[in-house]
């Protein structure tokens, strides 16, 4: 994560990117990013600066192609790689093919980039092509923490805005408008796309099916696994295929609540709308809980 920003002022950014591996030397960090650096010769000498919108017309493919593989809208992506790259044109970028601070955490198997940060000789990812710094942000933001973000339209920008700063992705407080008004500068939300009803359900369950198999307990029932409720002997009780629904001692219908459900994904499930299913539980928000059982029906 840079200290210097080209685009714009300088910030501490995210935060959640924490480092896991432990602290190296001076010098260990000095010999590993001059190897690093012998590797990326003939990118690092072949560079030429470019400008925000050629930054712009050169990851707008990719960006859409993430947007429409994962939901993270396109703008977001190449506001974020604007923003944390200096438009392609900062260290990190040029030498380590990383467009988006992302640090070393515990489960990173790459190779490191070291740069002083938050902390002394913080450890950054290092990627072979910066279209893999791209698809490793999606990957990224496949973390339990910003699953919410996911529910959200893949157009709704100002939406995953302030919902990554919300989920720990950024610590300077005025990232979302930071984002948005990249975003809105150069126009960046022609880029993303609308979804009908159908396809956000099938984009939403199956992302938040990867999301729940990165966890120590995933959850197993998603309309992904295209596996229907079945019901059990006792005509009241609809027994998930992970084994989420269980008999109540009245004659209602109960769920409960997996990780990465939403009122909406379980209300399309049993074929009730939010409101009604609501309605049956008589809640005033939206607001659920994993382990929380919800009348599904009676």
């Amino acid at each position: 994560m840079r200290k210097t920003l080209y685009l714009l002022a300088p910030i501490i950014f995210l935060s959640a990117c924490s480092v896991h591996k432990s602290a190296i030397s001076n010098r260990q960090a000095r010999k590993n990013n001059e190897s690093i650096q012998d590797e990326h010769r003939d990118q690092i000498d072949g560079y030429t600066s470019i400008t925000s919108l050629q930054y712009i017309d050169r990851y707008k493919a990719i960006a859409i192609q993430e947007m429409n593989l994962y939901g993270i809208p396109a703008s977001i992506t190449l506001a974020q790689g604007l923003f944390e790259s200096g438009s392609g044109n900062a260290e990190l970028a040029r030498v380590a093919n990383n467009h988006f601070g992302i640090k070393c955490t515990y489960d990173w198997k790459g190779k490191s980039y070291y740069k002083d940060d938050d902390g002394k000789n913080d450890c950054f990812r290092v990627y072979d092509r910066p279209e893999d710094s791209f698809r490793d942000h999606s990957n990224f933001l496949k973390r339990k923490n910003y699953a919410h973000l996911f529910e959200l339209d893949k157009d709704d920008y100002q939406g995953w805005a302030y919902g990554l700063k919300k989920a720990g992705y950024a610590t300077n407080p005025k990232y979302p408008q930071l984002l948005i008004a990249i975003i809105q500068k150069y126009n960046l939300d022609q880029y993303d796309r609308p979804e009908g009803e159908t396809q956000k359900i099938k984009r939403e369950d199956r992302v938040l099916t990867q999301i729940n198999q990165n966890t120590t307990q995933p959850a197993q029932d998603t309309l992904s696994h295209a596996v229907p409720p079945v019901v059990s002997a006792n005509p009241n009780v609809i027994k998930a295929p992970a084994d989420s629904v269980n008999q109540s001692p009245t004659a209602n219908k109960l769920y409960t609540v997996q990780q990465g459900d939403t009122l909406y994904n379980i209300s399309k499930r049993f074929g009730l709308t939010v409101d009604e299913l609501k309605s049956l539980n008589n809640m005033t928000d939206n607001n659920i809980k994993i382990g929380q059982q919800l009348v599904v029906g009676k």
